[in-house]
């Protein structure tokens, strides 16, 4: 079935799409507040550092399907780069002791919000040239 390109592209963009979901809920549990609810009142930097990780996921899913042969493969890839990518958030939090990221995130603090984004996306492309 994968032999077909069309059928494949499905198939990659399926499992990518439901495991942002799936992702994008461990990320929810981790922080501090709620994402969906601080972006609905119109917090630019929950927008910002949440829009950081839907790139940095998905951007690992694109290395992870460049450098593998099957769904299954690029699956475990994208589980690996997206728990080196949850541990770099932890990191993040964790190496900036002055201030707390997610209280400042949700404070609507737009220069926390934007280098949270930035690092989601730049770790995303040294974890995806990992991806064998």
């Amino acid at each position: 079935m994968l032999s077909n390109p069309y059928a494949a592209s499905l198939a990659f963009v399926s499992v990518a799409v439901l495991a942002l979901i799936v992702f994008l809920f461990f990320f929810e549990f981790v922080t501090r507040y709620d994402c969906w609810k601080e972006i609905r009142k119109g917090n630019m930097a929950v927008a910002m550092a949440t829009g950081g990780k839907i790139f940095g996921i998905c951007n690992i899913f694109r290395f992870s399907i460049e450098a593998t042969d099957s769904v299954y493969q690029s699956m475990i890839w994208a589980t690996f780069g997206f728990l080196l990518l949850l541990a770099a958030y932890f990191l993040f939090e964790f190496l900036t002791p002055v201030f707390r990221i997610d209280e400042e995130i949700e404070r609507d603090n737009r220069a926390v919000g934007f280098i949270a984004m930035i690092i989601s996306v730049s770790l995303s492309y040294v974890i995806g040239a990992t991806v064998v």
